[in-house]
């Protein structure tokens, strides 16, 4: 794929709206607008790369990706949370952050399928409150 044609490349130039949660030089986080679950976020390299594994300092790729999924938790109230790396969906390196509930509709792991209608405004407040969690 054509880095001008991924959707990923798109969000970080701001072509495509997001609701952020995080950035910094590397790492661009928003909420999935095809969500799992209320605080569902993706994390991308801000560099186009195809997997994870490409990204070069995949240390700082998965410290940024614990910061989110640290924040989420305290603003959703999860009782845990699940990261997922297939990365088949949008070929640009992604991590998955998906807080878990009881009774959410993800038996044995999680199902791709199972997604969440969230309101426009419930997730520009989720957002907001991640940010506010990171900082």
């Amino acid at each position: 794929m054509n880095k001008n044609d991924c959707i990923f490349c798109k969000i970080v130039l701001g072509d495509i709206p997001s609701y952020k949660v995080y950035e910094d030089n590397e790492f661009l986080g928003f909420l999935d607008i095809r969500p799992l679950n209320p605080g569902n976020s993706l994390l991308i390299s801000i560099k186009h790369y195809r997997w994870v594994y490409d990204v070069p300092n995949f240390g700082d790729y998965w410290n940024a990706a614990k910061k989110i999924a640290l924040a989420t938790q305290k603003v959703v109230g999860s009782h845990s949370i699940n990261f997922l790396t297939l990365g088949y969906e949008v070929p640009h390196a992604h991590i998955r952050i998906i807080p878990r509930f009881d009774n959410d509709g993800h038996t044995d792991g999680i199902r791709l399928s199972a997604v969440k209608e969230i309101a426009k405004e419930e997730m520009e407040e989720v957002a907001e409150k991640i940010r506010k969690a990171i900082d």
